[in-house]
This record gives C-alpha cells, sequence and structure tokens, in this order.
C-alpha cells in the first residue's frame, strides 16, 4: 500500500509538472527567439539610419557600426547588391521583401534573419540585413530548460519524501488495524486499535473494538457459563450419585423408585442448565413478580433431599409485610441456591432463611450458626480470589446474578455469617434506589466493623 500511495502520488506530480512544464518551456522558446528578432530588429533599424545618408549620396559607408560576435550586419543596395558586410551575395528572401519598403524577420537556414529597408523621402534606397545564429539562441533555451528540469526534479524529490511520510502516515494505521484483526482472529479479545486521527480509519477501528469488545464478553460469557454451571451442579449431581448407589446397595428388587427419583433430579438439572444458559446469554424470559413463598419451597425442598444436611434444620421465616418484586424467578433460586451450598459447606447448625420488608426492597437473609467467615470481604466476592478457599465461583456468581436484576448481595455479618440478598420491588424505580441506599448503609456499617 504505502508503494502504490508513493507511486500514484509521484505519477500525479510528473504529470501535473509535465502538464504546465511543457507548454512553458515551448512558450520560452518562442520567447527567446521573438526577443532576438527584436533585438535584431533595433540593430537593423540602428545601421539603416547611420548609413542611409552615404547610401542616399552614392557613398559607399566606411564602415558598419559594431555588433556582438554573433551578429552579423550586410547592406545591399537598391538593385540586391551587396555593397558592405557579411550576408549572402545574392539577396535573400527577407532582403526581396525589405526592398518592397516591409521589415522582413524569420528564419534563414540555420540563422535568423531580419531585413530592414534604408529609405530616403519614403524610397526605399538600400536593405540593411541582420542575422544572428539560431543555435545562440538554442542555447539560451536550453539553459532555461535545463533550470526548469533542475526545479521539476527537485518538486518531483519533494513529492515524493512527502508522499513517503504520508504513505507511512496513513499506512501505519491501516497495519495496526491489520495486526490488530489478526490477533482478533487468533483468539486474542483484548486487541484493539489505536486512534489514527483519521476519521475513516478510526471509524473501522471503532468498529473492529466494538467486534472485539462483543466477541470477548461472549467468550466470557460462555467461559463463565461452564464454570458456573459446573459449580451449581456440583452438589445436585453428588445427590444423584448418592440416591443411585443407595439403590444398587438396597436389597430390595423394586429399584423404580429410585430410578424415578434419578429422572426427576436429571430433569431438574437440565432446567437448571437451561436457565443458566439463559441468564449467561441475557436471554430472560422469567423477570415478573416472583413468588417468594414458592422459590423458598423449592429451596427447601432441595435442602431436605441433601444427606449431608440431614441433621441441619433449615429454618424459613417471611414476613407477611414483605413487598413484591419483579426479577428473575432463575436468578432468584440460584442466588439462594449457593448462599445455602455455602452454609452447608462451611457452616453449622442451623441456617434460617427470612424474607422481610426493607422498605420497598424485599431483603432476603441466608445465615447459620457455623464459626462465620474469615475470608476478607474484599475477596469474599471476587471470583477466584488468590485468599478465597472453596468460594472462588459461587459468591461471584451470586453476586453478579442480583446485580443483573437491579438488586445488591453482601456480607451484613460476618459472625454468624449472614449474607442478605437485595431485590427491588415491584416499583422498579423506587425499588432499585431504596436497595441502592440500603446497600449503601451495609457497606459503611461493614467498614466501620
Amino acid at each position: 500500500m504505502r508503494r502504490r500511495l508513493v507511486q500514484f502520488t509521484v505519477a500525479a506530480a510528473v504529470l501535473a509538472v509535465g502538464l504546465f512544464g511543457l507548454p512553458l518551456a515551448v512558450a520560452i522558446g518562442q520567447d527567446a527567439e521573438a526577443n532576438e528578432l527584436r533585438h535584431l530588429e533595433r540593430v537593423a533599424e540602428a545601421t539603416a539610419l547611420a548609413v542611409a545618408t552615404d547610401v542616399f549620396e552614392g557613398q559607399v559607408p566606411s564602415g558598419l557600426p559594431d555588433q556582438a560576435d554573433d551578429v552579423e550586419l550586410a547592406l545591399y543596395d537598391h538593385h540586391g547588391a551587396l555593397i558592405l558586410g557579411s550576408g549572402p551575395p545574392k539577396p535573400g528572401p527577407h532582403v526581396q521583401r525589405a526592398m518592397t519598403a516591409q521589415v522582413s524577420a524569420g528564419e534563414a537556414g540555420d540563422a535568423l534573419v531580419v531585413a530592414v529597408p534604408v529609405t530616403h523621402d519614403r524610397d526605399v534606397i538600400g536593405v540593411v540585413r541582420a542575422a544572428t545564429p539560431a543555435l545562440a539562441v538554442a542555447r539560451t533555451v536550453w539553459l532555461a530548460w535545463l533550470a526548469m528540469a533542475a526545479l521539476a526534479a527537485t518538486a518531483v524529490g519533494a513529492v515524493y519524501i512527502v508522499a513517503r511520510r504520508q504513505a507511512r502516515t496513513i499506512a501505519r494505521p491501516l497495519e495496526d488495524l491489520s495486526r490488530a484483526a489478526h490477533r482478533l482472529g487468533d483468539g486474542d479479545f483484548s486487541a484493539r486499535a489505536a486512534p489514527a486521527a483519521i476519521p475513516e480509519i478510526d471509524s473501522v477501528g471503532d468498529s473492529l473494538n466494538s467486534t472485539a469488545r462483543r466477541l470477548g464478553d461472549l467468550v466470557q460469557r460462555e467461559r463463565s457459563f461452564s464454570a458456573d454451571a459446573s459449580h451449581q451442579l456440583r452438589t445436585p449431581l453428588a445427590g444423584l450419585r448418592l440416591e443411585l448407589e443407595a439403590a444398587l446397595d438396597s436389597r430390595r428388587a423394586d429399584v423404580t423408585p429410585a430410578l424415578l427419583s434419578a429422572i426427576a433430579a436429571v430433569d431438574r438439572l437440565e432446567q437448571t442448565i437451561e436457565k443458566l444458559l439463559a441468564l449467561a446469554r441475557d436471554d430472560r424470559r422469567d423477570v415478573e413478580p416472583i413468588d417468594v413463598h414458592s422459590v423458598l419451597d423449592e429451596i427447601e425442598h432441595d435442602w431436605l433431599r441433601r444427606p449431608a444436611t440431614a441433621q441441619r434444620p433449615l429454618r424459613i421465616t417471611i414476613d407477611p409485610q414483605a413487598p413484591p418484586c419483579v426479577a428473575s424467578g432463575t436468578a432468584v433460586r440460584q442466588v439462594l441456591a449457593v448462599l445455602l451450598d455455602n452454609a452447608a459447606a462451611h457452616g453449622g447448625g442451623a441456617v434460617t432463611v427470612t424474607a422481610r420488608d426493607a422498605g420497598e426492597v424485599l431483603a432476603i437473609d441466608v445465615s447459620d450458626q457455623g464459626s462465620g467467615v474469615t475470608v476478607p470481604e474484599s475477596d469474599l466476592f471476587v471470583r477466584r480470589a488468590d485468599t478465597a478457599r472453596g468460594h472462588g465461583i459461587g459468591l461471584a456468581l451470586a453476586r453478579s446474578l442480583a446485580e443483573a436484576e437491579g438488586g445488591r448481595l453482601w456480607l451484613t455479618s460476618a459472625h454468624p455469617a449472614t449474607f442478605t440478598l437485595l431485590l427491588p420491588g415491584a416499583d422498579s424505580t423506587a425499588g432499585r434506589e431504596r436497595a441502592l441506599s440500603i446497600a449503601a448503609d451495609q457497606a459503611d456499617w461493614s467498614n466501620k466493623r
């Protein structure tokens, strides 16, 4: 591209110089010839005046005025005979035309000739012929053309230098775009095109950057989905495995109930995968007023099916004044499932779930009677934090799901461990503002502690 830009620019410059220089060169040649003829005419007229008296009296002038070496003067009588000076013995066309009382100028062979009549009382009594070699004029023209050629070469050279710089200025952003596109094609979604200060190239760069961001977000969502799905399916799969192993170890001949239970568990797993995928792709179709009682009943049913929590009671309390909220039921269930998984894996004793009114905001508290949370809150909700021990994905997923619904998830108490999920009420604007206010208050309270 750089080579083509330089070639095109230099070709345009050569064409422009040619279109301007060639007519100018022709004009210079014609002007030089015209100037030389005018000079010869002035010399011939001056000579005619100087010899007019002698010619009229029939005397031969003592000599002709001295001129430059390249100018030849000749004097002819009215019959065309050479009287004095350097010239052809026989009068040429210019001398014959001058005998008719006309000044004649032009080329004669390899010389420029001007013939001027010598007159007395309007009678032609002789002719003065002035001539100079055409080569003398040609030398002047060639020098002018050489100077023009040098200027043209300088101009084309300057255009070449400027064209190279401009080609580099234009091509470099395009080369950066090409490299960014190759990196993007190789899977590096962090590739970005730098601004080029050229609107057209910047427009292409912005489009490429936007595509890179969208692809990066898409891949990140798919990766998050894989991690989130594996995290959320680990506990149900473990329960399903235990049920099947228990059925195999049982002496009962009929394993139909166990198989039916396993099929139901598989159906729930399939629904969980589909809902997680919909959340990852932001393709949620269940954003509507949720039934808190129904959601908590499902949570309780899943809790009771866990063999590891058989000896740990789950206590659910629902405030009759709890406001309705509009959110994705799938997201709320997944958040509560993460909180209960953490309570089962890291907590102890009874687990309490409380749904209450927080002033146009639905607050759901999940707490247990264990030793509390020892992980710094700054790392608790970070995906795969360095200090996380088992908290690398679940809580980060839960918080991102809560925020996607316009809510918040906070650690309201470390001892005992209590997490609070805030969901905006049916009046989404007021509910979200209230949720943000409560979340800010909780953050201030946590920082003071």
